[in-house]
């Protein structure tokens, strides 16, 4: 006769998880009790406590917190912004605003950060199989143009010539590795992506706010993936405020142009059937 399993034994294993610990009375995050970490761990120390197991050094939290307090907004032309406004408009409550913006931040807007530090990844492991860093630059930047097409992740920018962000976050990320606290091997690579790009094109192509972000994620040990992630939890401030400025402004199904501006129509005149 086959045993039975044991259900409640069965539906522990399936629902196990390593993060958190809840009892009558007991909720331990990471085996610390929420108690101890109330008060005493800031929000970046928390995220990074959740993501990776371990409380990050000051030093590492600090880094860290620069890079998320860095993308929180970027105007409402930013398609994520523009959705929660619209969102907002249409009746949708906060949550629901937030939602359907973070939604967006997909592949083309929103995962330059995450596919930044794959490419940075791709130059390091050419490194480490013993190809010399300037090669492994070009062959690593030639590999990834080759399998996603001409716009590289993390460098130029629409709309700043130089991206106000990325020069402090770097002076943060050189500080840091002066320090010993990062090993400074991403933000090399980063830098010889911007002087290869500026020997191809014969103008600097200089890092934006993903490609920098980027370098701190890796130089940090953040997987490639977790980039976008975190990066989704910073631009979710910038998505709330947008939202509720919107809400206070009483509007009704706001559009992606004010109603005076027409849109250009490109079909067949107007016809007549039979």
């Amino acid at each position: 006769m086959t045993q039975q399993p044991d259900t409640a034994a069965l539906c522990a294993d399936y629902w196990s998880t390593s993060i958190i610990d809840i009892h009558p009375g007991s909720i331990r995050m990471r085996g610390y009790p929420v108690q101890d970490l109330i008060g005493n761990v800031s929000f970046p120390q928390m995220i990074w406590l959740m993501l990776r197991g371990e409380l990050p050094s000051d030093a590492q939290a600090k880094l860290f917190e620069a890079a998320l307090v860095a993308s929180v907004d970027h105007g409402p032309q930013a398609p994520s912004i523009a959705i929660s406004r619209m969102a907002t408009s249409c009746g949708l409550p906060l949550n629901g605003a937030m939602a359907s913006a973070i939604n967006a931040l997909d592949d083309v807007h929103g995962g330059a950060g995450q596919q930044a530090v794959e490419l940075y990844d791709t130059i390091a492991e050419r490194i480490d199989a013993g190809t010399s860093f300037d090669t492994a630059i070009e062959q690593g930047v030639d590999a990834f143009v080759e399998a996603h097409g001409k716009y590289l992740p993390g460098f130029g920018h629409r709309f700043h010539p130089v991206d106000p962000r990325a020069p402090r976050l770097l002076a943060l990320v050189d500080g840091q590795v002066e320090a010993g606290v990062v090993g400074g091997r991403y933000a090399a690579i980063a830098r010889g992506i911007e002087a290869l790009l500026k020997a191809r094109k014969g103008k600097p192509v200089p890092m934006n706010i993903d490609g920098v972000s980027a370098v701190i994620y890796a130089e940090l040990g953040f997987a490639a993936e977790l980039a976008r992630g975190v990066f989704c939890l910073s631009r979710a401030v910038g998505i709330l405020a947008h939202a509720w400025e919107q809400r206070g402004r009483h509007e009704r199904n706001k559009g992606p142009l004010p109603r005076q501006v027409a849109y250009r129509y490109t079909g067949e005149p107007e016809r007549r059937l039979g």
